[in-house]
């Protein structure tokens, strides 16, 4: 097992890693969970808005968790990047997978 990494270097493994498997402009698909809450559900579509995403929410079995894919074209790997760290600084609670 190896060690946790810290944000930064997660994000410079993927940041490489987004761009040895894609060319780009390329279309991109955000997976969140987050315990449902209508208003931080409008809070992470919001953060999507006006940049042509296809949104699709679900939620759990039991409505306590809601998921929601977001399906985008980005630029490039540092505007992925760039929009998983805002949702996680405006969503709280949020799960990026």
């Amino acid at each position: 097992m190896g060690t946790p990494l810290n944000p930064d270097e997660f994000y410079e493994k993927l940041k490489a890693q987004l761009y040895d498997t894609a060319i780009w402009p390329s279309e991109y698909l955000y997976k969140f969970i987050i315990k449902t809450d209508n208003h931080k559900i409008a809070i992470l579509e919001a953060l999507f808005n006006n940049m042509g995403a296809v949104i699709h929410t679900t939620e759990s079995k039991n409505g306590k968790y809601t998921s929601i894919s977001v399906n985008i074209l980005m630029r490039n790997p540092d505007a992925v990047i760039e929009k998983y760290k805002e949702v996680a600084e405006k969503v709280e609670g949020v799960i990026s997978l």
